[in-house]
Parts: structure tokens; sequence; C-alpha cells
């Protein structure tokens, strides 16, 4: 019946898109996903959320008195935490996505052996890819959902764009999903999983979430806005601010360049190591 199931299911696929990586079966992973979620990872989800509220709490509002206000670089000058709240609802859409595409992904990739069994099924590799990648947008969006029901009502949204902050943050867990889940899969034991951490702490202290980046030389804040943690702050930013431009087109189309990349080279990584 199994077998039976299986060729159906491929037969029906024959012709169409990623036919040989992908069976419409992306929610076989979802569900088993949120089935892990309700018996017991739910507390690092909770925690994720309140890690960014800590800190505006701590920063934003601790030390508001002593910095005053802060220049934005589109001529608005706002209060520190105002400034601080967009940056810290961009850099938990990426913690998110990332800690859920890396070390959640590793631990099914080298100790559950979870793909594999998953493979063995009439499930492709680009259904693995977009199960576990759905999942870690999921995460990023219940993040910027509970992040916003904290910051609007202290006034720290002063715009009706930002509203367009929740779908923005999800794009941001996108992006960063899909491509942490392909490098995951180099990674081979869990020393090699510290260097996540190595990247991600100066990425969150010098991408622009706790002071603009004219503290930095020219030079230096060139490479700072070619990062992608830089680019999620500034599209962020001016929703929640109202500075609708040009340039969130440019945060937007890096972000797809993200996606699109990330899940091609997920798929062809996981082919390349279960379906040789």
């Amino acid at each position: 019946m199994f077998i039976e199931s299986a060729v159906a299911i491929a037969e029906r696929r024959v012709g169409k898109f990623a036919e040989g990586v992908y069976s419409g079966r992306a929610h076989a992973s979802l569900e088993r996903s949120w089935i892990a979620f309700k018996q017991s990872t739910w507390l690092v989800v909770l925690s994720g959320f309140l890690e960014p509220v800590l800190y505006l709490f701590a920063f934003g509002y601790g030390l508001q008195k002593f910095v005053g206000t802060v220049s934005t670089g589109n001529g608005q000058s706002v209060t520190y935490a105002m400034y601080l709240a967009p940056g810290l609802l961009a850099t938990s859409a990426m913690n998110g996505a990332i800690y859920d595409s890396t070390w959640n992904v590793f631990w099914k990739l080298r100790e559950d052996m979870l793909y594999q069994s998953m493979l063995t099924t009439s499930m492709g590799t680009l259904d693995v890819a977009l199960g576990e990648i759905v999942w870690a947008l999921l995460r990023g969006l219940i993040y910027a959902m509970g992040f916003m029901i904290v910051v609007t009502p202290l006034g720290l949204i002063p715009s009706w764009w930002g509203i367009l902050a929740v779908p923005g943050a999800v794009i941001i867990a996108f992006g960063f999903a899909s491509v942490g889940m392909g490098v995951t899969s180099y990674i081979k034991s869990h020393q090699q999983m510290d260097f996540i951490n190595i990247i991600m702490l100066p990425l969150f202290l010098f991408s622009g979430s706790l002071y603009p980046l004219t503290v930095f030389p020219g030079w230096l804040q060139g490479v700072i806005k070619a990062l992608p943690l830089w680019q999620a702050i500034s599209m962020i930013r001016d929703l929640t601010l109202g500075n609708i431009g040009i340039g969130l087109l440019g945060h937007l189309l890096y972000f797809t360049v993200m996606i699109v990349g990330g899940l091609y080279f997920t798929t062809r990584r996981l082919t390349a190591l279960f379906l040789r």
C-alpha cells in the first residue's frame, strides 16, 4: 500500500516543475515540526521572543536619557527606544530563522538521521527544505507579531506603514533560513556549529541595530551595508518610521535573491547528500 501510494505521487509529478526533487508534500515535514513544538520546543521559541523585549527595556529605556535623540540618516531624529525597536525586530527574525535552520537542522541531519528517513518516502529534497524553511519563517512571524504587540502601545511605531514590518520580518526569516539550512548541510560536528554564533554576534553588534553606521569610516559603512542584517534592519526601520521610497525595493530584491539562491543551493546540496 505504501509503495503504491509513493508510485502514484511520483506519477502525478511527471512533467511538472521540479519533478525529481518535489512531490508536493512539504506539509508533512511542517507537521512533524509542529508536533515536536507542542511537545518540547515551545520553551525555546518563548525565550527567543523575550530576548528582544528585554534588550528594548534594558537599552532602549535604560540608556535613552543618556543618548537622547538619534539620527536615522533620513533627516529624522527619533528617541533611542524608537531607533532601537526595528533593529531588534529584524534581529529577532534573523535569530529565530537561523537557529531553526542550523541547530535544528544539524540535529536532524547528523544525529537523528531524520532526513534520510524522510527521503525514503515519496518526499523529495525540495519538500524537506521547504518544510524546514517554512517552519523557520513561521517562528519569525511569531516573534514579529509578539514584538509588535509589545512596542506599538509604547508609541515606538509612529507610522501606519509599520504594519508591513510583520510581513517584512517573515521575508527576512525566509532569507536567512534558506541560506542557513544549506550552510548547515556542510557542518559535521558540534564544534563547527559554534562558528555560527561567532558570525552572528558581530553581525548584530555592527549592523546598525544599536547605533547609526556614521560612527564608522566610509569604506566600512559600505561593507556593512552589503551584509544581510543591515539590509533587514534598514527595511524594518524604514517601514516603522514611514520612510517609503525606492530603497525598500532594493531591500526586497536583496532578500528575493537570498531566498531563491538559498532554496536552490539547499535543494542541490540535500540531493547530492542523499540521492546519489
